[in-house]
């Protein structure tokens, strides 16, 4: 029997990337509320009281940003003066440019519509924002089709954060991790073999009340009974104190939780961030386009396991490569596979916004516990199964 180990991370809104993340998105969302083809490059930086929102952005919305950026730190729940970060007494700067012309050269007229010898149509317009190679995944192990230990640490962080706002556990502070630890038998999760949860709490809350209302309320309240086991470790603020959090206790910067964004490990990531871009950025829209497609190829029956890639070129709309990898799972063979996902799907910049609808201020929610495996985004969507299944 062949046995292994996987382990993913989540963390919760309130941890200091995190809130970077939810700012950029918040900022993103609040332009293409007003002006859908707004272009968008959003960073944020936060420490100690205070938040640096910068990057390059065109657009004819009207923002303030400086109340988006205190709404958002008010709803994840940085509302209490004198612990480091407030959303209404923090410095709050904004160092937004204009987007470069020569990469718009780029993303207004791909070079297929620039070259004259080459046939083009309306779906060729827009070229890709940056060179790049991005994933998608999906699996049978969850109910969402995301893999066992990322679907299990997005659980805790989602239910450290409810615990908190609603009142169950009002010690709690915003900031938190998760870890979880899944064994698998012959490529088959079957028990939790660790869980490691941090979270942020009062001054003066005993550790061992801590242990046990974690335990509770968190874990054994989302961790189906059957994974876990006599065995099982528990790891709840191992290091005895978390006071202090959030900025005040590190520095937070968008885009630096790119694993725990997608699929915990369990398959490769290009590189580029989500938070903060707009669709145009195939970064953040061919990885949504990527999902879509795994995730429909496993629930149409064609692989319990499908890994795509996807790469560009800037200022070009067809992608370089694409290519579907099922580690022996598919019912066809990948090269297959490779030539239907081709011909179903159309992977041009233009093609997947209008295929997902990606204009529309949907982003601020990705934010946090992962832009995979929460069923209300478009690119969770099962609706091409039955275009795929005649294939099999």
């Amino acid at each position: 029997m062949k046995r292994r180990l996987i382990t993913s991370e989540s963390i919760t809104e309130g941890h200091p990337d995190k809130v970077c993340d939810r700012i950029s998105d918040s900022v993103l969302d609040a332009m293409i509320a007003q002006d859908p083809t707004s272009r968008v490059a959003c960073e944020t930086c936060v420490t100690s009281d205070y938040a640096l929102v910068f990057g390059e952005v065109t657009t004819k919305a009207k923002v303030n940003i400086e109340a988006v950026v205190r709404r958002a730190i008010t709803e994840i729940g940085y509302t209490q003066s004198g612990i480091g970060f407030d959303a209404e007494s923090c410095k709050v700067e904004v160092r937004l440019g204009v987007q470069s012309p020569d990469i718009a050269l780029g993303v207004d007229n791909s070079i297929e519509v620039k070259d004259a010898t080459t046939p083009s149509s309306d779906l060729d317009k827009i070229g890709a924002g940056d060179q790049g190679m991005m994933y998608g995944y999906a699996c049978r192990e969850t109910d969402t089709l995301m893999p066992m230990p990322i679907y299990l640490a997005h659980k805790l962080t989602r239910r450290l954060t409810e615990v908190r706002k609603q009142g169950i556990l009002p010690y709690l502070k915003p900031d938190g991790k998760s870890q979880v630890t899944v064994v698998y038998e012959n490529g088959k999760p079957v028990r939790v073999d660790t869980v490691v949860v941090s979270t942020q709490h009062d001054e003066g809350i005993d550790n061992q009340q801590i242990y046990t209302d974690i335990l509770k309320h968190v874990i054994q309240h989302e961790i189906d009974a059957k994974l876990l086991t006599p065995d099982t470790i528990y790891y709840i603020n191992p290091t005895g104190k978390f006071v202090v959090g959030g900025p005040a206790g590190d520095s937070g910067l968008t885009g630096r939780k790119i694993i725990a964004d997608t699929y915990g490990g369990i398959c490769p990531h290009g590189g580029g961030a989500f938070s903060g871009k707009d669709p145009t950025k195939v970064d953040r829209s061919a990885a949504y386009m990527a999902r879509y497609v795994c995730k429909n190829v496993v629930a149409a029956g064609l692989a319990d396991r499908c890994e795509l890639q996807v790469s560009y070129a800037i200022g070009v709309s067809k992608p370089v490569s694409i290519y579907v990898d099922t580690f022996g799972t598919g019912k066809l063979s990948d090269e297959k596979l490779t030539e239907i996902v081709s011909k179903e799907f159309d992977f041009r910049p233009r093609a997947i916004i209008q295929t997902l609808n990606l204009l529309r201020p949907i982003y601020t929610k990705t934010s946090s516990y992962g832009h995979f495996g929460q069923n209300d985004f478009p690119w969770e969507k099962t609706d091409r199964i039955d275009s795929l299944k005649k294939y099999v």
